[in-house]
């Protein structure tokens, strides 16, 4: 009876527990219904109703002649709620539906998206995502037709989420200048430096927690629309941008170098229309366009004998020489305190005038020059590179802009060495960017403007904000200086270290510029080319700059690399520009003495018979198959003589424009390189030379 009673007991203690605890259950359900109902409801409305943001649609960005760098596309994620049809609607819709869905998205059956979509609404479910494929907007309206879909949001449940892409329909043309933006609000060039226009104004919408954790936008008479953003209209050229993008390509790769640089501006205004980074990509194997060298702190550096130019300005102000002075540079050598001063060319140049030891780059011509008459006061000498305004940033409208470093007297690190190297180049860093502004007023007749590549800011027709050319200093010079300079620039393409540019068609003035590489504190055989000029000479329309560093082989100088880059550029440039190039350049084509019709070299027979009997010019081939021939002026008539192409050996291309030459030697599997411009004179490869696919081949036109 003692159990019994003892197990009784612990029933009737576990029964009053459990009572008791259902009790407590059903008092907390009732308070929390009735007494702290409103509370619960107000909190579970606002964690599943919240008013979220709503993305603007990010301006354009344009070049200057209105093509488009880039632009948000808008896509669409497909999205239903299955509960907001009627079920006439549904019931009629549903199959047709079904298979326009299973024929656009490929992924699954009609049966299958059939099942999904009315499990989804048996189930209540208010939120389903038919397929995380994005679709565009042209998809986006021919679903809009579609059953079911075609009684919109409202009426049919449908929603086209949108989600926006920025694209460049470039590719990556100016990829780095026109720069990009990420979901940390970091990023480089235009979209970067421009955020606060581009971006519009983030609209709110209200939107709906679902199963899942997604959030469905609902309607509400409360919500606030995005404000777009403004688009940018820049000073880029896509013409220009893709020449100086595929010359320094071509000789970065040449030259195996490490980087390279180029800007195209425009003398008067100030107005970029070119700005090209390429870089060797960290697997060795090709370029791309991973940082601005043009105008950001990596790409500051010495500049080398680009700055020779600003000695000259400091010493023809000061009334110190004369072009036709003469300066002894002995042996090439000359000895400051420690140090030795050396000139490239072994042996020196011995007495020369001053004007050719600015055309021949004489190191210890422009030092000793520079010592002899600021030794005793460099601080003057420094106030020539502040009256350039090279002392300081630009406030150029891309961020990240480099500032220039230069020494002062009395510094710390000033030394007595320190005014002749500074002469020529060295102890002192300036970017790409700051040597173009300095060359760029010398052929603005010393007229500073200041370097600039956004000009317009837009919405639609409407300008917000427009950008004038500013001028920095209305002087940098006297007129006698600044011409004397002029003259100086064209001296060292005519008969200096950059005459492998000169042509008779159009005068280049510039510099050349070669600078040994600090490396661990200790100069080393690696250099850093340069080229800054402007064209034409005797009216400048255009400047630029070209920087090549770290090239390989053995004509590693500023006048074998970096010039020809910018000789091909502002060829190319010349031959587009109607307003330059007014003179059709009769002398190629018109005929030879004692030839009535045109001068022909070389070409396609079919192409040049055209030309010819449109002309009414007598020409004769008796040839079969191949399409590539020369010309046999004879008297009054061509025949012509056939060019084989097609055999397993190097072709003869000379007479070929250098399109056909191009065609032609690439289809051999050969790589071309080329300098000048016209017809095809010399290829470095005898014709009837086995063919050897990768090789190099080296044409001089003219």
């Amino acid at each position: 009876m003692n159990i019994k009673r003892s197990i009784v007991l612990r029933v009737r203690v576990a029964f009053i527990i459990v009572a008791l605890f259902a009790v407590a259950i059903l008092y907390k359900v009732v308070h929390l219904q009735f007494v702290e109902g409103e509370k619960w409801a107000a909190k579970s409305e606002s964690i599943n109703f919240q008013f979220r943001q709503v993305n603007a649609t990010r301006g354009n960005i344009y070049a200057a002649d209105g093509s488009l760098l880039a632009t948000s596309l808008p896509f669409y994620r497909v999205v239903l709620d299955p509960l907001i049809a009627k079920d006439e609607v549904f019931r009629s819709g549903i199959d047709s539906l079904s298979f326009f869905l299973s024929s656009y998205y490929k992924d699954r059956s009609a049966d299958s998206y059939k099942r999904m979509i009315a499990d989804a609404r048996t189930s209540g479910k208010r939120y389903l995502i038919l397929n995380r494929k994005q679709i565009g907007y042209q998809d986006m309206q021919k679903m809009s037709t579609w059953p079911i879909f075609r009684n919109g949001r409202m009426g049919g449940g449908v929603i086209f989420e949108k989600v926006e892409k920025r694209y460049q329909p470039f590719n990556k043309l100016a990829g780095r200048t026109v720069g990009f933006i990420n979901e940390d609000n970091y990023g480089v060039g235009i979209e970067y430096s421009f955020n606060e226009y581009l971006e519009g104004k983030n609209g709110k919408a209200l939107f709906q927690r679902i199963a899942g954790g997604s959030w469905k936008p609902v309607f509400d008479a409360a919500d606030v629309k995005p404000d777009d953003g403004f688009d940018i209209l820049t000073t880029l050229d896509v013409n220009i941008q893709d020449v100086a993008e595929s010359a320094l390509l071509r000789q970065l790769m040449n030259k195996d170098a490490e980087f390279g640089s180029v800007i195209v501006m425009e003398v008067a205004t100030g107005h970029i229309k070119a700005i090209a980074n390429l870089q060797k990509n960290k697997s060795g194997i090709g370029y791309g366009e991973n940082y601005n060298f043009a105008i950001g702190d990596q790409g500051l550096t010495e500049p080398g004998s680009t700055f020779k130019l600003l000695s000259m300005m400091a010493l023809l102000e000061e009334g110190k020489v004369g072009l036709n002075d003469m300066v002894e540079t002995g042996d090439g050598t000359y000895r400051f305190y420690d140090r030795i001063m050396r000139d490239v060319k072994q042996g020196g140049y011995g007495k020369i005038t001053v004007k050719e030891a600015f055309e021949k780059s004489s190191n210890v011509a422009i030092s000793k020059l520079v010592e002899q008459h600021f030794g005793h006061s460099p601080s003057v000498f420094v106030s020539y590179v502040e009256k350039a305004g090279l002392d300081k940033t630009i406030g150029f409208q891309l961020k990240g802009e480099g500032a220039p470093y230069f020494k002062k007297p009395g510094d710390k690190y000033w030394y007595g060495t320190t005014l002749p190297w500074m002469s020529i180049g060295y102890e002192s860093k300036l970017t790409p960017l700051h040597t173009l502004t300095f060359y760029n007023a010398i052929a603005n007749n010393g007229k500073m403007v200041k370097p600039m590549i956004v000009q317009a800011i837009a919405k639609g027709n409407q300008i917000e904000k427009k950008y004038q050319t500013e001028v920095l200093k209305s002087r940098i010079a006297s007129e006698k200086t600044i011409k004397l300079l002029q003259e100086l620039l064209e001296g060292v393409v005519k008969n200096g270290t950059a005459k492998n540019v000169y042509n008779e068609e159009y005068r280049i003035a510039g510099k050349t510029g070669t600078a040994q590489k600090l490396i661990d504190g200790r100069y080393t055989q690696k250099y850093y080319t340069s080229f800054a000029g402007y064209f034409p000479a005797d009216n400048p329309k255009y400047s630029a700059i070209v920087v090549i560093d770290s090239p390989k082989g053995f004509a590693a100088y500023g006048g074998d690399v970096s010039a020809p880059v910018f000789k091909e550029i502002a060829d190319k440039i010349y031959s587009q520009d109607l307003k330059l190039n007014s003179k059709f350049p009769i002398g190629t084509y018109m005929a030879q003495a004692g030839n009535d019709f045109p001068y022909i070299q070389a070409g396609k027979v079919d192409e040049l018979q055209m030309l010819c009997n449109k002309f009414g010019i007598s020409n004769h081939y008796n040839g079969q198959g191949e399409n590539w021939v020369k010309s046999v002026p004879q008297m009054k008539s061509i025949t012509w003589k056939t060019t084989p192409v097609e055999s397993p050996t190097v072709p003869d291309v000379s007479g070929l424009p250098l399109r056909d030459a191009l065609y032609v030697l690439e289809n051999k599997g050969l790589r071309v390189v080329y300098q000048g411009k016209g017809r095809v004179k010399n290829q470095s490869i005898s014709p009837g030379s086995p063919v050897q696919q990768n090789n190099v081949i080296s044409l001089i036109l003219g």
